[in-house]
């Protein structure tokens, strides 16, 4: 008896189509959310790190970045080859499982792509546009490509010595950008006023429309991961709407509990902060696993963005406090949650699994964070000390929009039928302008 040929499974490569879509759509979600957060004078250059994110990772992926990450490994689990260098030998009918190789590649690129974007968030208001368009292609060949083919390579160590589970990107995507994004706040410095101006978000409906197309977005990158329109993939959907509803829940209800209001801002990182978590453990945990990790997320998440001030590090847009922690407590906990039923054989600690799956999660947590945050720091030094990385007291003070790209979001000078601001607004809201 003949085995049948592998084939292309159309219900599975329409599926992971519409999943690589969403994946990419999270990344102009990201710009929004984190152009929302910054002041008005740095919208324009926040929504343009994340956007020349998508065009210089895809360049470096399609080069190599795919061949390196995912080609046969080539160096004791640690990267693969370069036979697949410039896409070479992946034709329309290359299958990876029941998918075409080309979709499977293109999937993970948008992985590849928003985890560089969500590092911009820690160096917002202060960081050369020039020096990022150098930082985000090196960065992505010697640290995403790297944690990749550790974590879901064939023969990547993580994957198949160690035995720690990552569904879909705890490890390569939430610790990779957290650790990052501090090993750059550190070599860049904080901002102009750090600790003592307020540098509140100017537009928290886009904060919270970015949220969303995040959300939305996310139901790719979780569900797709299961690369097939199966059973499989509607775990991971419900667990990932499940973990965004608890994280939510649990950030507002620390707001409440300490500062006596639940806010939008809350709200929104609260939901990011539980699909955070979630994207390691949503194939491998029980829906009341998922629900514990979002609510543990969200908690615990709304307490490290106040570690920045505490400990004097200036992640702007709290990179730190929601992705490497939230990163790690979902990473974690499959120790704890992970349920055989989800992951083929694996048991976390609380069924029945023993210490043995927390140990290994927590080996490829340490591991990946310092790797992340050793090379990252060395990439940021290299360039601060060439080209400088820091942009000048002057640019900062004046706005990168204006005197990096030329442009201002919002127009201060008229509203309505051409009066002036001062004409047309009251005082009080004239200085809430100016201090945005």
């Amino acid at each position: 008896m003949t085995l049948a040929a592998p084939h292309i499974d159309t219900g599975d490569t329409a599926w992971l189509l519409a999943a690589t879509a969403l994946v990419l759509l999270m990344t102009p979600g990201l710009a929004l959310f984190y152009g929302g957060m910054v002041r008005t004078k740095s919208v324009l250059n926040m929504l343009m790190m994340s956007f020349v994110s998508i065009a210089l990772v895809t360049v470096v992926w399609l080069a190599c970045g795919y061949s390196l990450a995912f080609g046969d490994d080539a160096f004791a689990g640690l990267i693969g080859g370069l036979r697949h260098s410039g896409m070479a030998g992946l034709g329309p009918d290359s299958l990876h499982g029941t998918v075409p190789t080309l979709l499977f590649a293109t999937f993970q690129l948008t992985f590849a792509i928003i985890t560089a974007a969500l590092i911009s968030g820690a160096i917002a208001d202060r960081a050369k546009f020039g020096a990022w368009l150098v930082f985000v292609p090196v960065w992505a060949l010697l640290v995403y490509v790297p944690v990749t083919h550790w974590v879901w390579g064939p023969g990547g160590w993580i994957l198949d010595r160690l035995g720690a589970l990552d569904f879909a990107g705890g490890l390569p995507v939430e610790i990779t950008s957290g650790a990052s994004g501090l090993a750059l706040c550190l070599v860049l410095g904080p901002r102009l006023g750090f600790k003592k101006d307020a540098m509140r978000p100017h537009n928290l409906p886009m904060v919270m429309l970015g949220a969303g197309l995040l959300w939305f977005g996310w139901f790719g990158f979780n569900a797709g991961s299961a690369l097939g329109a199966n059973g499989l993939a509607a775990a991971a959907f419900l667990n990932t709407l499940a973990a965004g509803c608890t994280g939510l829940l649990g950030w507002l209800f620390v707001e409440q509990k300490r500062d006596g209001h639940p806010t939008t801002l809350g709200a929104a990182s609260g939901a990011v902060a539980g699909l955070v978590a979630i994207t390691p453990s949503c194939g491998t945990v029980s829906l009341l696993g998922a629900l514990v990790v979002g609510l543990a997320a969200g908690v615990v998440c709304s307490y490290a963005v106040s570690w920045k001030f505490k400990l004097n590090y200036d992640d702007s847009l709290d990179v730190v406090g929601v992705h490497l922690v939230g990163g790690v407590i979902g990473t974690l906990l499959i120790g704890l949650f992970a349920v055989k039923e989800m992951t083929g054989g694996a048991e976390g600690l609380l069924y029945g699994g023993g210490i043995a799956q927390l140990g290994k999660q927590l080996l490829a947590v340490v591991v990946v964070a310092l790797y992340a945050f050793a090379v990252t720091y060395g990439i940021g030094k290299l360039i601060d000390k060439t080209m400088g990385f820091r942009a000048s007291e002057e640019q900062e003070h004046t706005g990168l929009d204006l005197t990096v790209h030329a442009e201002t979001a919002y127009d201060h000078g008229v509203l309505g039928h051409g009066a002036p601001v001062a004409h047309s607004v009251p005082a009080t809201t004239q200085k809430v302008t100016t201090q945005a």
